[in-house]
């Protein structure tokens, strides 16, 4: 992998004529020291954010040692990018699974941790383990996604008038039983958790169960123009309010799951303009590459034009056009760049460590080419207050031009 100082130095010497990954591992490095410093129980990262071996090994060696997996591909990727390694623990924290998936999981990685939302996945798993007495089992609930940007409410989680009989079945079939949920993604405010926390109180007394595990999920939230969230450590203060506060175990466990937090400040993309119509750039990543958030969902990315010299024109609101032959592949924005953007200049598109890399294509043939690691700092972040002038300045604006 190619090693340079900066962004701007990657556009200016390199001049790319497609899109080039930027990754920043010190910046990954640093969300994972946080988590394990200031988060007042355990961090799990969630896979599905970023499945990069290269991002899995910094994290462990940060100190992240525990894994949630939705799959058994991410299974398989987590065991060989960390092959050989001590302590390393996999939790398939997916619903609904595979028989054939819980039972490679189990027999062949060594992973005892297992979630599940219905009586029929606690049989299906009992089942693929040859009823094993070994397990961690940890029962998701529903809960409200109403302080974040992403739902995740619909699809998985037991009602509370379901869980009574599923709590005290998984009790007797588990060593370790836990309480799990998602509050959904980029929550915006720490009542998401407290909120839900108050969910899992009523679940444990309705049931009367003995609870050995609380995982409040991922969810934790990343800065992006328009979303600025307050420090995460008032999300974990109100987490931990609330864990202190349930009828639990005195030796009970707090867990979570960041994906995004751990994730988005690793990687950027650099793309260039290849032609430009009025406020619409034709660029050459978009819908089916690393900006698949920026097109289906609307999200808005901090965007900053690179060249040597600083343009002095005023911010303008500009939506993407990328390279592929659909008008689907259209990312709206705003996307706030300075006025005399033109064809031939080239932008970094911040914070798409998350989720941006996970959903790329090679769809119509067009996709990221390279990959090279920058000494640079991203283009916004949560865990330091020293970005540099040029892009804390760029990140005020965005926020404010919104």
């Amino acid at each position: 992998m190619h090693k340079h100082h900066s962004a701007l130095g990657v556009a200016t010497t390199l001049k790319p004529a497609a899109p080039v990954t930027l990754i920043r591992p010190e910046a990954a490095a640093r969300a994972a020291r946080f988590f394990v410093e200031k988060f007042p129980g355990r961090s799990l990262y969630a896979v599905k954010a970023n499945p990069s071996p290269d991002l899995i090994r910094t994290l462990f060696a940060s100190g992240i040692t525990h894994f949630d997996v939705a799959s058994i591909a991410e299974v398989r990727l987590v065991a060989d990018a960390l092959a050989g390694e001590e302590g390393v623990k996999l939790c398939f924290m997916h619903p609904v699974k595979a028989e054939e998936a819980i039972a490679e999981a189990y027999h062949v990685h060594g992973v005892r941790t297992f979630s599940l939302d219905t009586i029929d996945e606690l049989e299906k798993i009992m089942r693929a383990t040859g009823d094993a007495t070994d397990l961690e089992l940890c029962v998701r609930l529903r809960v409200s996604s109403e302080h974040s940007e992403l739902s995740l409410a619909s699809k998985f989680g037991a009602e509370l008038g379901e869980t009574r009989e599923l709590l005290m079945a998984t009790r007797q079939a588990a060593d370790a039983l836990g309480i799990c949920f998602h509050v959904g993604s980029q929550a915006m405010s720490p009542q998401a958790y407290s909120d839900a926390i108050e969910r899992v109180r009523a679940a444990i007394v309705d049931a009367a169960v003995t609870v050995d595990i609380i995982d409040v999920g991922g969810g934790f939230p990343s800065v992006y123009p328009g979303m600025e969230p307050v420090s995460l450590e008032r999300y974990f203060d109100a987490i931990h309010r609330g864990f202190e506060s349930l009828p639990i175990s005195y030796s009970a466990e707090l867990w979570c799951e960041p994906g995004r937090a751990l994730s988005a400040e690793y990687s950027s993309v650099v793309v260039r303009v290849e032609r430009r119509r009025g406020n619409e750039l034709y660029i050459n990543d978009g819908a089916y590459g690393a900006l698949f958030d920026a097109a289906h969902i609307g999200w808005r990315f901090p965007v900053e034009l690179l060249r040597e010299e600083a343009s002095l024109e005023t911010l303008e609101g500009f939506s993407f056009y990328g390279p592929t032959c659909d008008d689907m592949d259209h990312m709206v924005g705003p996307f706030m760049l300075p006025s005399d953007v033109k064809a031939g200049d080239y932008i970094e598109i911040g914070m798409l460590g998350a989720y941006g890399a996970a959903m790329r294509t090679g769809f119509n043939g067009f996709t990221s080419e390279s990959t090279i690691e920058v000494e640079d700092e991203p283009m916004a972040s949560l865990y330091t207050e020293a970005l540099p002038t040029r892009r804390r300045a760029n990140v005020v604006k965005l926020g404010s031009s919104l």
